[in-house]
Order: C-alpha cells, then structure tokens, then sequence
C-alpha cells in the first residue's frame, strides 16, 4: 500500500515514516477510491468507486448531508469547503490525498499534545498518538472539533508508538479518557448500523 519512497515525496515531513504507515493502517485505507459516508454515526452503504470520477461524484452527493472520508487516510472531505464546486479532484489521488491527510492528522496530534502539556517524555507519545487516532476517526478530542480547530503549531517529539499485533477498535475509548475513571464509568462502544441507500433514486 504505501512504500518509504511514496512517503517521503508525498507525506508531512514533520511526521516520521514509521508513523504515517501506522496512521494510515489504523486510520485509512488501502484503496485510494474508498469513499466512507455516515450520517447520524451509522455508515451509508454507497458503491464501490471504481474510477476517480465516479469517487469524486459519491463524494459531491453526500457532502453537506453527511460526513464523507475519502482515499487512503480517509480525509474527511468538505472542511474549509462552502460549495462541492470547490472540491478538487487531489482528494482521489494517492499522493495528494497522502500529503493532504498528514498534514491535518500532524496538527491533530499538536492538539492533543498541547492538552497533554505537551510533555517531553517519549513514553507518553504512544498515548498521544493513541488519542490523536481516535481524534481523527470521530472528528473530535475532549469536545474540540479537531477539523476545523486552530493549529496550536507547537512543536512535539514524535515517536513511533509500538507496533500494535491488532487493531484497536474503532469506538474505542481514547486514552485519555484512563486519566478521568474516577469520574466516569468509561466509553461504551455501540455497534454500528450500516443503511443501505445504494438502489434509492437508481437510474
């Protein structure tokens, strides 16, 4: 899927490679077509885009009615933008959708990081990492809209975090949440309700 070559042309270079291969494994795709749209946390079954085009109108349809990832880091598609006119066909190519998706999950992690206290210590990176996962599969990190929040542009060590053996789940509680137990009962994952609307309207 990616190769340390792609990475280097096309990724953040404030992210290390070992990183951006976990973030996408984690995070994104193999498929730089893949188009994910949910609406109201439940995922809406659309086709399988099988060429740019065809991603890119999925990608129009459902923009400003539904949440919409696209292409190898699931870039949530939309931000910044005021009209689908304005959405460029870059979100569908490999190394654009790359370089595009780093850069935003980069300034994801300074914001966690800057909640953390943006500490030195390379043994709290994992968490950070961890947190800034979750963040950028749910859009949000302890009530800041992560997308659309100011970059903190503060500097951060990052590590790469260990290789996990398995993914972690998807509605998995971050880590942070571990610091406020005490307070809360923890992050009850719900199971997902997939709609198929593929055949509603089918020409």
């Amino acid at each position: 899927m990616l190769d340390v070559a792609m990475i280097q042309r096309c990724a953040d270079p404030s992210l290390t490679p070992a990183i951006v291969e976990q973030f996408v494994r984690r995070a994104g795709s193999s498929d730089p077509l893949e188009v994910t749209v949910k609406a109201g946390g439940r995922l809406i079954l659309v086709p399988k885009a099988k060429t740019p085009d065809e991603a890119m109108d999925l990608i129009r349809e459902y923009v400003g009615q539904a949440v919409v990832r696209v292409g190898i880091t699931q870039i949530p598609a939309g931000v910044g933008v005021k009209d689908v006119s304005e959405l460029k066909s870059d979100l569908v190519h490999a190394c654009e959708n790359l370089r595009l998706g780093t850069g935003m999950f980069a300034k994801v992690v300074r914001i966690v990081a800057k909640w953390y206290g943006n500490p030195t210590d390379r043994n709290v990176f994992p968490e950070i990492f961890e947190d800034a996962v979750y963040a950028w599969k749910t859009g949000e990190f302890e009530g800041v809209s992560v997308f659309r929040a100011e970059d903190p542009g503060i500097s951060v060590k990052m590590i790469a975090p260990p290789m996990a053996e398995q993914d972690l789940d998807t509605d998995s509680a971050p880590a942070s949440s571990k610091l406020k137990e005490s307070e809360n009962s923890g992050r009850v994952g719900a199971a997902e309700m997939r709609i198929d609307l593929s055949r509603i309207g089918a020409r």
